[in-house]
């Protein structure tokens, strides 16, 4: 019987979660060092689930698609957090949205 991996499942280690994110490892330790994501931990080495390298994915998109600076992206997953739609992107959408309505509000 073959068990089946879960998305929560920690596998990769960090040279091979850098690779499929296409960022190098010292950016993932400073995700890590900067709370923005937590892979788990075995021994001294870190392992990144499916879902770390999404929230990773999600980051990049961010930083580099949005401009972000790592304190922005902490709040913007913040509130992707605390959404009832936590597993949509659509959550990242919604905030700029709103955020821009504010903006021109005020």
């Amino acid at each position: 019987m073959v068990k089946e991996r879960g998305a929560e499942t920690p596998v990769y280690v960090i040279s091979v979660a850098a690779d499929l994110t296409g960022l190098h490892p010292r950016t993932l330790r400073i995700y890590e060092e900067k709370g923005l994501v937590q892979p788990a931990r075995r021994k001294r080495g870190r392992l990144y689930s499916e879902r770390d390298l999404e929230r990773v994915r999600l980051i990049r998109q961010l930083t580099q698609e949005r401009g972000l600076n790592l304190a922005g992206v902490r709040v913007v997953l913040e509130v992707y957090e605390r959404l009832e739609f936590k597993a949509s992107r659509d959550a990242v959408t919604w905030v700029f949205e709103h955020i821009e309505r504010r903006r021109r509000v005020t």
